[in-house]
């Protein structure tokens, strides 16, 4: 009996050491350290990966500092609405200052506007990167090589429409066939063409994974049919600084180039398996960027 009542103190005892160890650590339900809230629920645009991608990089990078963090996924205006009132504390993609221009019109008074991490937010046509061109004004002259031929994405597509629109008119494009199905036929396409060495012109946009996949390159548009780059805005809710007074700084602070950013969205979207939860993809990805990782919470 004695020997038992011994054990069951000794286990007691360690079940509260490991308690207070892991208050002590600013994990799990203690959440925080730092004067944030624990809960965090960050919006993403449905069918956004750059946005994904960056929720994701957060959502790690704050769980293992004692974050609770919940993604929600909804289309874009719904996330903004739901920044507006508060049910989304942040959201990572807001494209200004074209894109999303209306939204944040009709709700700006009621958003953070928290910055810019990325800069080089565009619509493009790329080709490989041994291409014998540089620049959508050749392109005409050299269709031939190109076996005549430009590969679109969905026919209902913003990219789409541009160049029906003013790429093809502007550039004088009207003999080469426009082909339009979906995204992941113009990338499987791309994936052949560029394995095989061969030319070929697809339409895209950055950031997207197949620049850290593909051997590509960007056509110039001295003409400007594809209109200027754009910026990819953090967004907060009013209440987000008071919230997270230290998250509210290193959010303002975050900055992913394209080139990381490229080389993330190419681990986590280009694989041949469904993947439902992204965060082991995501924390490999950290691990081989830990110094860059690291400096976005000093």
């Amino acid at each position: 009996m004695k020997k038992k009542n011994i054990l069951a103190a000794v286990a007691v005892t360690a079940a509260a050491l490991v308690a207070i160890t892991g208050c002590s650590s600013g994990a799990g339900a203690a959440g925080p350290s730092n004067g944030d809230k624990a809960d965090l629920t960050i919006g993403v645009f449905n069918g956004w990966p750059e946005g994904e991608a960056a929720s994701y990089l957060w959502k790690s990078i704050l769980e293992k500092k004692g974050y609770s963090v919940k993604l929600k996924y909804a289309d874009a205006g719904p996330v903004f609405a739901g920044v507006s009132t508060g049910d989304y504390d942040l959201a990572l993609d807001g494209w200004l200052p074209t894109t999303h221009a209306s939204y944040l019109k009709q709700y700006g008074d009621k958003i953070d506007d928290l910055g810019a991490w990325n800069s080089d937010a565009k619509l493009t046509v790329a080709v490989n990167k041994d291409a014998p061109i540089d620049s959508l004004d050749q392109l005409a002259k050299n269709a031939g090589k190109f076996n005549n031929k430009l590969v679109g994405i969905e026919p209902g597509a913003g990219l789409t429409k541009a160049v029906t629109d003013k790429v093809i008119p502007g550039y004088g494009l009207g003999k080469m066939k426009f082909v339009t199905s979906s995204t992941p036929a113009m990338l499987s396409e791309l994936k052949a063409a560029t394995s095989k060495g061969e030319n070929i012109a697809v339409t895209l946009w950055r950031p997207q994974w197949a620049y850290d996949a593909f051997p590509i390159k960007d056509l110039k548009d001295p003409k400007g049919t594809l209109g200027s780059a754009e910026s990819i805005h953090s967004l907060g809710s009013t209440s987000f600084s008071k919230d997270f007074p230290k998250l509210n700084g290193w959010v303002k602070g975050f900055k992913l180039d394209s080139k990381r950013l490229f080389s993330l969205e190419n681990k986590m979207y280009n694989g041949t398996v469904e993947v439902k939860d992204y965060t082991p993809i995501v924390k490999k990805w950290i691990a081989a960027n830990q110094a860059y990782v690291d400096g976005l919470t000093k």
